[in-house]
């Protein structure tokens, strides 16, 4: 008579997922992403004259090194198949805790910011600590995190704008060619979120843990640190995206970063990060940010209004998800 299957779980540990490498289908998601963007600047250089010039693009890149920075985390977030709405306001608070260190209690530029690090990160963590911990659903986490912090902004500044001044602008000065160190910085960050993701274990556990989070549990894989450590790394970013726009403005304004989230979400989904985790690159992120910015200097460059500006973006995100969701579907067929 033959033995009834056994019904207990292989004592073999489950295979953990292996790092996504860039092979055809990354590939031709970049080529994808590059050709959007030469199209967008060939179309903006036809309708205007000022638009293919080097002082456009150098404007561009000054201007992109706060959404860069905070896509990267972003892309993190939504690899585990999380999403932060509060990064805009955690911006705003952070950026606000290091004019109240340097203006009101005179700490010094370097205590600044290491104070709004601090404050970005903190943020994060709280966020990922009541989201995982409680299984509560990070979009409303971080939805109350938004309120708060942007409260937070509001009460240390007195709800006005703070001036700073002093050397706090030497990192979005330009610099060489033009290009501020600030953009150069977002490059570095980028290139170290493209390696964390893709070359080390803790980028493989968070693919994992968005492809399929129960059989990481299963491999014997606690997922709950890497999570924490995500939003976290979220604030942190956010943290320095307020540095570059407080150091670009020389000031802090419980007021900025409103409806960045949007932007932020917006770009890394473009580069083809998948809302339901499991797939992304900070590569594509960084593309889908260059094409946000394109499209908005472009648009602003041909006299749109902001109207027509809000409706042209709404609708290029639209398109972006509607392709993602085709993209997942023929993932699933092939699989």
């Amino acid at each position: 008579m033959d033995a009834a299957p056994s019904s207990f779980p292989s004592s073999s540990p489950s295979p953990q997922p292996a790092a996504p490498r860039p092979g055809r289908s990354a590939l031709t998601r970049y080529a994808g992403l590059l050709a959007a963007l030469v199209a967008m600047c060939v179309l903006f250089g036809a309708l205007s004259e000022h638009f293919l010039t080097a002082a456009s693009f150098r404007t561009i890149a000054n201007q992109i090194p706060a959404l860069a920075v905070m896509a990267v985390g972003m892309t993190f977030v939504l690899i585990i198949g999380g999403i932060d709405l509060s990064v805009g306001s955690v911006l705003a608070f952070s950026g606000a805790v290091m004019s109240v260190a340097i203006v009101q209690w005179d700490l010094g530029l370097a205590a600044g910011i290491g104070l709004a690090l601090v404050t970005g990160m903190v943020c994060g963590a709280f966020t990922g600590t009541i989201s995982v911990s409680l299984r509560i659903p990070s979009f409303i986490v971080s939805l109350g995190m938004l309120e708060m912090a942007r409260g937070g902004a509001y009460t240390a500044t007195g709800s006005r704008t703070e001036y700073i001044g002093g050397n706090v602008s030497l990192i979005t000065d330009p610099w060489v060619a033009g290009i501020s160190p600030a953009f150069l910085l977002a490059l570095i960050i980028v290139m170290m979120g493209h390696v964390l993701l893709n070359r080390t274990v803790f980028g493989r556990h968070l693919i994992g843990i968005g492809t399929n989070e129960e059989a990481m549990r299963l491999a014997g894989i606690d997922t709950h640190p890497p999570k924490i450590l995500v939003f976290m790394l979220m604030g942190l970013l956010s943290a320095v995206g307020a540095l570059f726009q407080v150091a670009r403005m020389e000031a802090a304004d419980p007021n900025a970063g409103v409806g960045m989230e949007l932007s932020v979400i917006a770009a890394v989904v473009i580069g083809g990060t998948s809302l339901m985790g499991g797939r992304g690159s900070v590569l594509a992120s960084f593309f889908g940010v260059l094409i946000i910015a394109v499209l908005e200097s472009g648009l602003a460059q041909i006299g749109a209004s902001e109207p027509t500006k809000r409706i042209i973006t709404g609708i290029v995100i639209i398109l972006a998800v509607v392709l993602d969701m085709y993209r997942s579907r023929a993932a699933s067929r092939s699989s």
